[in-house]
């Protein structure tokens, strides 16, 4: 069957093409040629490309950027941190809490509790949360089972996710997220579990396609993660990691050692580690969220990372203990006011660099020919307005693998759970 050609006119296409020469690669008076899922090019209005596209899609003037990328979210946990939260405004120390039964071992239990159509029912919601303001590539991250069962089922719910249709997902495994009740006190006997039957258990089963370690004082250490490391290396898995938040412990140059796609946080990340991340490519994954509604008082080193040329990306960390918030735009916009980054660094941080993260660079992030056809559309005039004025939705529409989709709310999160409703409506929403 012949794939239809469509051809995008009358908008402003912010290409985030590093090579056209203009901030945000825009340009004007251009007509963005796509076919099926893919990119045909960018050509001039009038272009035989253009005039003899089977379909054509006004615009009316929207902007256009690529598709958002969220490369760090943990979307997928049962309960919530509400009751915590309030009581660290009031006072109670988080080590009381964490003896109580509280903090990420909360979430654990909470998490399996669910069924996994109860899960799913939550994560779809939120995921809508993120799709409704422009996102079209989302990582999830697993980390809140710490059993190969546990794992297993996040891991299938993320499947089902994808599965919808509605976006890119890119499923990590974060095994090494914490250690489990199972082994408390004992972390090397759980990443032992995680070496001998978690990673390549579900590596076989398909179930993710990078492995993630939290790398901390509090975490796991530098030879605890290059124990997982190694094994991801054995079975020609990607690998990135949770670094620098609260300490400086060299894990960031650990996973730039190995090539890593991406190291994440990185408030406390020294010169050395920072030297590494440049020379091997890694990205540099800013997470905002967490730092506000930790109220940390370090920003990561963004003079450092422009010094030696580290790629920096935006994500919104969603998580329901450290980074609550289910808005890459409102990332984008701490990004700037709280870490310093311009408005072009946080867009670049949302595309095309937020796709580097997620070993996507030659396929998402940028208007240009040969990547895939996933745009957001903007009733805004400048890109910045993007993420400048927050509680206000600028988001005109997505496409999604060429494929027009309008943005539409997914189910509320106090409805009984169940499986999310299949898309269904007028050719506007068919993804």
């Amino acid at each position: 069957m012949k794939e239809t050609t469509t051809a995008w006119t009358n908008g402003v296409l912010a290409t985030m093409d590093p090579e056209v020469d203009d901030q945000y690669g825009l340009l004007r008076g251009r007509v963005l040629v796509t076919r099926g899922e893919k990119i045909l090019g960018v050509h001039p209005e009038g272009a035989p490309a253009a005039r003899d596209a089977d379909d054509v899609v006004d615009l009316g003037g929207a902007l256009v950027t690529p598709g958002l990328v969220d490369c760090h979210t943990h979307l997928v946990y049962g309960g919530d941190r509400a009751a915590e939260w309030e009581a660290r405004l009031n006072g109670v120390d988080y080590s009381r809490i964490a003896a109580s039964g509280g903090g990420v071992k909360s979430t654990v239990r909470a998490t399996r509790d669910l069924a996994p159509g109860a899960l799913l029912a939550r994560a779809a919601a939120r995921l809508e949360c993120l799709l409704a303001e422009g996102a079209t590539t989302v990582e999830i991250k697993s980390g809140y089972g710490l059993s190969l069962e546990e794992e297993r089922k996040i891991l299938r719910v993320v499947a089902r996710l994808k599965g919808l249709g509605r976006a890119d997902i890119s499923p990590t495994l974060l095994a090494a997220h914490a250690v489990p009740p199972e082994h408390d006190g004992n972390p090397d006997a759980w990443v032992d579990v995680i070496v001998g039957d978690v990673m390549p258990d579900l590596w076989r089963e398909g179930l993710y396609e990078a492995v993630d370690v939290w790398i901390e004082k509090i975490g796991f250490s530098v030879p605890q993660a290059k124990k997982i490391y190694d094994k991801a290396r054995e079975l020609g898995v990607p690998v990135k990691a949770h670094a620098e938040q609260m300490s400086d412990v060299g894990g960031s140059a650990l996973v730039a050692s190995m090539g890593g796609w991406s190291s994440d946080h990185l408030e406390r990340l020294d010169e050395r580690g920072a030297e590494a991340l440049g020379r091997a490519g890694t990205v540099a994954v800013l997470l905002p969220g967490a730092f506000y509604f930790l109220k940390d008082t370090r920003v990561p080193p963004v003079d450092l990372l422009r010094k030696y040329k580290v790629p920096m990306a935006v994500a919104s960390d969603y998580n329901p203990g450290t980074s609550p918030f289910c808005s890459l735009r409102l990332a984008m916009n701490m990004a700037c006011t709280l870490f310093g980054l311009t408005p072009l660094e946080a867009l670049a941080g949302a595309t095309r660099n937020a796709a580097r993260a997620l070993g996507r660079g030659g396929v998402v992030g940028q208007l240009k020919a040969g990547f895939r056809a996933d745009l957001a559309v903007w009733r805004v005039g400048r890109p910045v307005e993007i993420f400048y004025e927050l509680g206000f939705n600028p988001l005109a529409g997505r496409v999604f693998k060429g494929v027009p989709c309008a943005p539409r709310p997914g189910p509320g999160f106090l409805e009984e759970p169940g499986p999310p409703a299949e898309p269904a409506g007028p050719n506007i929403d068919r993804c």
